[in-house]
C-alpha cells in the first residue's frame, strides 16, 4: 500500500511515464509470448527484419493509445468505456503487425496476431483492472459504509457516482421487489427489505440512502417507518420532479423530507380552479414575502396572471421576493408584471391608491401577526395589524371594485386562548358581516393548521438542536398539531378562492394530526441517534419539556360546529358559521380602536370576551408593556 500511495501522490507526467513504459514492456512480451505460444521456440525474432517489426509494432501502439486518451485515463475512475477503448486498440496493434510482417517480407503464422493482440489485451486492460480494483478497496476502507434502498434506475445510478466520490462506499441494495432479491446489480447483491436490521450489523453500514424518487408520500412513510428504529442515518435522494427539472441532481443526499414522515399524498390540484381568479388578471398578495405569501406569489406567477403586486411591510422580505420573482419570469419567459410595493396594512389611503392605481382585481390576504406568544406580549399591535388590517384591506377592496378576496386564516381561530387566534377569528367575522351588506366584492376565507417550514414552524428549531447535539425542546408531552406543506397549502387556498360566492369559509383538509413528541423522536432517530431518556442514559439526545407557552393550546380545531359540507374538491371542505350584523360588529370595531389608541388593555380583553369569537384565554393579560407600567 505504501507502493501504491507514493505512485498516487506523483504529478501527472510521472505517472505517464510509468504507464508508458509498463505498456512497452506488455508489447513486447505479448510479441515473443504469442511465437512461443504458436511455435515454441523465437529463437529466430533476433533477426533485424523482426526487430523492425516489433519497434514499429512498439511506436505505433504507443502513438495509438496516446491518441485514443488512454494515458489521459485516471486509473481509480476506470470505466466500461476505457475497457473497449483499450480492446479496440489492441486489436488494431494486433492488424498493424500483419502489415508490417507483410511490409518487411517476414515469416507471421496466421495465428500470431491473434495470440498477440489477446495477450495484449490480458497484460493492458487486466494490469488497469487490478490497480482500479486495489486503488478502490483502499480508498472504500477510509468511506463510510452506506445500503441502497431502491434497485430501481435511481439506485443504480447512485452506486455508480458513489463509486467515484470519497466519502460513501455502497455495500448492498434493498428493495421490496420480490423478483430482485438475490439478484447482482452494478456488482451489489439485492436484499429483502425483512432482512435489514441483520443486513446492518453484518455490513456494518452507517447509513441508508433512500433512493426512490418517484415513490408516494404514503409509500415513503412506510418505507422510513421501518427505518427509524435502526442504528442509523437515513438519507434521502432528490423527488424525481427535481431531477428532471434539473433543479437537484440524484447524488445530491439530504435529510429525510418532514412531508415524508407525514406520508401525506398530495392531490392533484383543478386546473379550472388554479385558473379562474389569476389567468390574465392583476392580482395583489399583502404579507407577499412571509412563508404562506412567497409561495402563493410562486404558484400565481406560474398561472399567468397580467400583473402581480406584491404587497409587503419588510423591505427585506420585499427585496427577496421581488429578486426570485424576476429572475423565475425571465428565465421562463413569462409575460408576467412585477409590482413590488412598500406598506402596511394599516393604512387605509394607502391601500385604496394601490388597489385603485393598479386595478386589482383578485386579492390574497395573507398580510398577519401568526407567532402566538409575541402576539401575547404585544396585544395593540397584533390587534391593530391582524383585526384592522384585515378591515381597512376589505374596505379599500370594496371602493375600488376588488372582483374577489380571499383571507389567509388558521386554525387558531377555532375556540381560540389566545390573542392571536381570536384576532384571526375576528378577521373572519369583518368579511362575514361584510359580505351580508350586498356587496360586489366576493370574500372567503380560507382556514388551516400548520405549514411545515414555515416562519414559526417547530422542524426548522428541532433540526437545528438535533445538529447542536445537546437536546430538543417541546412544550408539552401530549401536543398535537396538524401539519401541511406550504406548497400544497398555497395551491389549496388559491383553489378555494376559485369557488367562493361570498362570506365562505372553507377549511382545508389538513389529514391526521401528529403528536410532536413523536415528530422530534423521528428525527432523532433519522440521524442516527438516539433518544437520552430514563430509560436509555446514554442515548444521544434528550428531550425538553418546557411547558406550554402563553395562549398555546394541546390541540386545534378547524371547525367550530359540526356544519360542515363538501365542495368540488376533495380536500377542501365550507363550514357555515354565525357572525354579527355589519352594523353591529362596526360599533365593536370602534369600540376596539378607541381602546388600542388608549392603550387600554382591560378594555381590550373585555371586547375580545364579548365579541362572538368564541375567546378562552388560559392567561392573564401579558402585554409586556402593559405589565411594566402596572
Amino acid at each position: 500500500m505504501t507502493l501504491i500511495n507514493s505512485i498516487l501522490s506523483m504529478p501527472r507526467v510521472y505517472k505517464r511515464f510509468i504507464s508508458v513504459s509498463i505498456d512497452t514492456l506488455f508489447i513486447f512480451v505479448a510479441f515473443f509470448s504469442a511465437f512461443l505460444t504458436r511455435l515454441a521456440d523465437a529463437s529466430f525474432l533476433d533477426t533485424s527484419e523482426y526487430s523492425q517489426v516489433l519497434i514499429a509494432l512498439w511506436i505505433s501502439t504507443i502513438l495509438l493509445f496516446t491518441k485514443v486518451g488512454l494515458y489521459r485515463a485516471i486509473l481509480r475512475y476506470l470505466s466500461v468505456h476505457a475497457l473497449l477503448t483499450i480492446l479496440t486498440s489492441c486489436l488494431v496493434s494486433a492488424l498493424l503487425l500483419v502489415v508490417f510482417g507483410y511490409y518487411w517480407d517476414v515469416f507471421i503464422p496466421r495465428s500470431i496476431p491473434i495470440i498477440y493482440g489477446t495477450y495484449l489485451v490480458l497484460l493492458c486492460g487486466g494490469t488497469r483492472l487490478f490497480v482500479r480494483l486495489i486503488v478502490s478497496q483502499r480508498n472504500n476502507k477510509q468511506k463510510m459504509r452506506v445500503i441502497i434502498y431502491g434497485a430501481g434506475d435511481s439506485g443504480r445510478q447512485l452506486v455508480n457516482l458513489l463509486r467515484q466520490g470519497n466519502e460513501l462506499h455502497p455495500v448492498a441494495f434493498i428493495d421490496d421487489e420480490k423478483r430482485l432479491f438475490k439478484t447482482v446489480v452494478n456488482g451489489l447483491t439485492v436484499f429483502n427489505s425483512k432482512n435489514l436490521s441483520f443486513l446492518v450489523s453484518k455490513m456494518d453500514a452507517s447509513k441508508i440512502l433512500l433512493a426512490m424518487p418517484s415513490a408516494t408520500r404514503s409509500q415513503r412513510k412506510a418505507i422510513i417507518d421501518s427505518l427509524v428504529d435502526l442504528p442509523v442515518e437515513v438519507k434521502s435522494i432528490p423527488h424525481f420532479e427535481e431531477i428532471l427539472n434539473g433543479s437537484a441532481a440524484i447524488d445530491q443526499l439530504r435529510d429525510v423530507p418532514i412531508e415524508d414522515l407525514l406520508g401525506r399524498d398530495c392531490v392533484p390540484a383543478k386546473p379550472e380552479l388554479l385558473d379562474a381568479n389569476i389567468k390574465n388578471k392583476v392580482v395583489m398578495v399583502t404579507g407577499a414575502g412571509g412563508s404562506i405569501g412567497s409561495e402563493l406569489c410562486r404558484q400565481i406567477v406560474q398561472q399567468s396572471p397580467k400583473s402581480l403586486v406584491l404587497f409587503e411591510l419588510s423591505e427585506f422580505a420585499l427585496y427577496q421576493i421581488d429578486k426570485e420573482l424576476s429572475e423565475l419570469v425571465a428565465a421562463q419567459g413569462l409575460n408576467v408584471k412585477i409590482i413590488p410595493l412598500l406598506g402596511s396594512v394599516q393604512r387605509l389611503n394607502l391601500l385604496k391608491a394601490v388597489l385603485k392605481s393598479f386595478k386589482v382585481q383578485t386579492l390574497y390576504h395573507a398580510a398577519a401577526y401568526k407567532h402566538v406568544p409575541l402576539v401575547e406580549y404585544n396585544v395593540v399591535e397584533g390587534v391593530r395589524n391582524n383585526v384592522f388590517g384585515t378591515y381597512y384591506t376589505a374596505l379599500a377592496a370594496i371602493e375600488a371594485e376588488v372582483e374577489s378576496f380571499v383571507l389567509i386564516s388558521t386554525d387558531k381561530a377555532v375556540r381560540p386562548t389566545n390573542v392571536m387566534g381570536t384576532t384571526k377569528r375576528m378577521a373572519e367575522l369583518t368579511l362575514q358581516s361584510l359580505s351580508a351588506e350586498n356587496i360586489k366584492t366576493r370574500f372567503c376565507m380560507v382556514r388551516f393548521g400548520n405549514v411545515l417550514g414555515s416562519s414559526g414552524s417547530v422542524i426548522p428549531l428541532f433540526k437545528r438542536q438535533i445538529a447542536e447535539g445537546d437536546h430538543v425542546t417541546i412544550t408539552h408531552p401530549d401536543i398535537i398539531r396538524y401539519f401541511m406543506t406550504i406548497p400544497e397549502a398555497a395551491q389549496l387556498v388559491i383553489q378555494a378562492g376559485a369557488m367562493g360566492k361570498g362570506g365562505d369559509v372553507f377549511v382545508l383538509d389538513m389529514g391526521e394530526p401528529v403528536k410532536i413528541v413523536d415528530l422530534a423522536t423521528n428525527l432523532i432517530k433519522l440521524s442516527g441517534l438516539e433518544v437520552k431518556s430514563a430509560d436509555n442514559p446514554y442515548g444521544d439526545i434528550e428531550i425538553k419539556f418546557t411547558g406550554l407557552r402563553p395562549g398555546e393550546k394541546l390541540f386545534e380545531e378547524l371547525l367550530i360546529g359540526d356544519d360542515v359540507g363538501k365542495t368540488a374538491h376533495e380536500r377542501i371542505m365550507t363550514a357555515n358559521e354565525s357572525f354579527l350584523p355589519y352594523s353591529e360588529y362596526e360599533k365593536i370595531l370602534q369600540k376596539l380602536d378607541k381602546a388600542c389608541h388608549s392603550f387600554d388593555h382591560q378594555q381590550i380583553r373585555e371586547i375580545l370576551l364579548e365579541v362572538p369569537a368564541g375567546f378562552n384565554p388560559t392567561d392573564e393579560i401579558g402585554d409586556l408593556v402593559w405589565n411594566v407600567t402596572l
